[in-house]
């Protein structure tokens, strides 16, 4: 078809003949005429806006060839079998990527020469190698399509470096237009698309970020999967997603969902092919009703009706958070998004930076710092998310998210801003908010030194108020629209001129403070303590006395017998046979059987004699002492293996090795590490450690840690720790 001839298409009948739709969605129209005119064209639609029509028509109405380039194989296929549902030619759509074989793609390749196919499907792997360009040019191009665009950026979420080298490639098989969608970029990440792309002159159209049905909240880690099976018991029957930062994390907590009764699949990119299709079609066929896993899930899933999508761990950037969480109510119903935060995740997050290249880590930092600002801000959610994507959400209460419905009490800050901006003027407007927020607290550093700020007007004047605060001072600011990040040195706070006349003539500013989840995990751990259905205070006082008799019968500290979490534990729970007191968090079979007997006889008594209901379904059940690495760490350390090397093996960081043989040891086995301590510390070191554990009433490292003024590290003391536990608990 000429292109001469589009202009007069009616888009509106060939929309209805060719997909079965009446109508366009928000810009799909504009986006299909400026692609059908030969220009290049930049989308930005969030997830559900239908980003995947705007170069599917266009790509049947040209002559030639489309080649859309896409990171997911199993995206791919989806596309492409929809793509042949519509019509009655099967050559009509392809894909070539490695699932392959040499015959399937020597038939792609007939059908794209023949003028069959209309839509060619590329993963960016297979588009650079040498034989696929030599045979895209001899192909009529009539367009490139990126999809999954922020992918060229490293600072977008997923950043993969052979979309890099797309440019090039476009080159060297033939120059045509080029369209590029994306569902999340921020302002940074769309400059370094278009740059990458070469495509500035492009057109761009840009949807709203924002989703009204969807419920934003973000919860403290507190009993974080007991709160997880309440929150999906109350919606029974309903799709939802949990995503976890780590494969190990995904698989127990699958496991321990199926333990409660609640229809579960893991996924993750370590599960074979096979395994994670199956798990995926179980998903759509409705036969389970949460899937566990890792970002690695999600990406292109066609299903609707998400109900739910659940973060455990709080995502490394504000773009994976908002794609992931994109995958509920795409059908416009119900869609609750809940994350889980705890500053030490954020720390975690930060070390595993380190050890990677210096400009990626800042990229991370800077990315986690954005993180931390959307978890920890009183403001509405959807206004600090949407403010990240470059757009103004105007209405101060969206009644959606738990900020708006349960607001924190405000107070006049101007006084605040105007010291916050007067300050980055004082700079020159070329520092971070990290830096402005170390001058105005009054710390030093080498940058605070060097540069001489430390000799600023403002330097110290806001050493009263915590860093959390200033933080939220300057986010506040910024979604006023009185500073901007620059798009060249992402992070640097710049002025705007609505900034500049807020110095000369401020007016009222209300502030509100941040969440210190922190403080709010301490006083729902005390509300918990003081309310009716959790901790027995009671029974607990009892369990201590019987704890503190049998520690004195063996001449021990109490605390090596159970630990107070277990004894809570057993007063929310009630177990009343040794097997109940083996699930019970730190007890495990050994130590049920050495020491439970006595337990499980008073609690059992107790609940008679006070006529309690114990609530055995709704009982929380934990996976016992099990852990897929317990009996490979036991048969290294039988062995004498270095414990780095034993971490190494298993694939774990040290603190995660010391965490597993801290669940061993707990649970009741014993460990013998003195072939390990011995190279580590000399005799004299190791008895004066033991000793302190001996005489002292806790075995808390914090309080070990302050006791030898940090003469030991707390992997020793930690290790020590356990050392006592096998020599004295055992």
């Amino acid at each position: 078809m000429a292109t001469t001839d589009l202009s007069k298409i009616d888009l509106h009948a060939k929309l209805k003949e060719l997909f079965g739709f009446d109508q366009f969605k928000g810009n799909q129209e504009a986006i299909i005429r400026n692609v059908l005119a030969g220009n290049n064209t930049f989308v930005l639609m969030p997830t559900g806006g239908g980003k995947s029509l705007c170069y599917q028509l266009p790509a049947l109405l040209l002559e030639g060839t489309a080649i859309v380039i896409s990171p997911l194989i199993a995206l791919m296929k989806n596309q492409v079998d929809a793509m042949r549902s519509f019509s009655t030619e099967e050559g009509i759509a392809h894909f070539m990527n490695s699932s392959l074989t040499k015959s399937e793609i020597q038939q792609v390749k007939e059908d794209v020469l023949a003028g069959k196919t209309k839509l060619l499907y590329v993963a960016p792997e297979s588009l650079t190698k040498d034989t696929n360009v030599e045979f895209l040019q001899k192909v009529k191009v009539s367009f490139f399509a990126v999809d999954e665009a922020h992918c060229i950026s490293e600072w977008g979420h997923d950043f993969r470096t052979e979309y890099r080298r797309i440019r090039p490639i476009v080159e060297e098989i033939g120059k045509a237009p080029i369209i590029a969608l994306t569902a999340t970029a921020t302002p940074k990440v769309q400059n370094d698309i278009q740059k990458n792309l070469e495509m500035l002159d492009a057109q761009v159209f840009k949807s709203s970020f924002n989703r009204p049905n969807l419920y934003y909240e973000v919860r403290p880690k507190v009993d974080q999967q007991k709160d997880m099976i309440k929150f999906i018991k109350n919606h029974e029957g309903k799709s939802g997603i949990i995503y976890c930062l780590s494969r190990k994390t995904v698989e127990e907590l699958a496991e321990i969902l199926r333990m409660n009764g609640i229809k579960a699949e893991a996924y993750h990119a370590g599960m074979d092919a096979a395994s994670r299709s199956a798990t995926q079609d179980h998903f759509l066929m409705e036969e389970i009703d949460v899937i566990v896993a890792t970002i690695a899930f999600g990406m292109g899933i066609d299903k609707p009706d998400v109900r739910y999508v659940i973060h455990y761990e709080i995502p490394k950037s504000l773009e994976g958070y908002y794609q992931e969480t994109g995958r509920a109510g795409r059908d416009g119903g119900e869609g609750i998004c809940i994350a889980y935060y705890s500053y030490k995740d954020i720390q975690k997050l930060e070390k595993f930076m380190q050890g990677k290249p210096v400009a990626e880590q800042e990229v991370g930092k800077l990315l986690l710092h954005e993180t931390v600002s959307y978890a920890e801000s009183s403001m509405c959610r959807r206004k600090v998310l949407l403010h990240y994507f470059g757009e103004n959400y105007m209405e101060e209460n969206c009644g959606c998210c738990d900020n708006c419905l349960y607001p924190k009490k405000e107070f006049e800050g101007k006084e605040y801003v105007v010291d916050a901006l007067q300050l980055i003027k004082d700079v020159g407007e070329k520092f971070k908010v990290e830096h402005l927020v170390n001058v105005l607290r009054g710390e030093m550093d080498s940058h605070i030194k060097s540069y001489e700020h430390d000799q600023l007007e403002l330097y110290g004047v806001g050493s009263d108020k915590s860093k959390q605060f200033w933080n939220m001072v300057y986010r506040r600011a910024s979604i006023a629209g009185y500073t901007e990040k620059d798009i060249e040195q992402y992070g640097i706070i710049k002025l705007t001129k609505e900034g500049e006349a807020f110095i000369k003539k401020p007016t009222d500013f209300m502030l509100m403070d941040d969440h210190d989840y922190e403080d709010e995990v301490e006083d729902k751990l005390q509300e918990q303590k003081g309310g009716v259905s959790a901790l027995d205070d009671t029974l607990f006082s009892i369990l201590k006395d019987l704890r503190k008799k049998i520690a004195k019968d063996n001449n021990l500290p109490p605390y090596v017998i159970f630990q107070d979490p277990s004894l809570e534990d057993m007063c929310t729970n009630y177990p009343i046979t040794i097997e109940e007191l083996a699930n019970i968090q730190g007890v495990g079979k050994g130590k049920a059987e050495k020491y439970g007997k006595e337990f499980a006889d008073v609690i059992r008594k107790y609940v008679e004699d006070n006529e309690i209901e114990r609530a055995q379904d709704l009982i929380f059940k934990t996976i016992a002492n099990k852990s897929k690495y317990k009996v490979a760490i036991i048969q290294c350390i039988d062995r004498k293996i270095d414990l780095e090397d034993i971490a190494s093996q298993q694939n774990l960081d040290f603190e995660e090795l010391i965490k597993e043989m801290e669940a061993i040891v707990f649970s009741g086995t014993k460990l013998d590490i003195d072939y390990y301590m011995n190279l580590l510390l000399d005799k004299d070191q190791q008895e004066e450690i033991m000793e302190y554990f001996r005489d002292s009433d806790t075995d808390n490292i914090a309080e070990a840690y302050d006791e030898f003024d940090g003469d030991y590290t707390e992997e020793e003391l930690r290790l020590m720790r356990l050392q006592f536990h096998c020599k004295h608990g055992h």
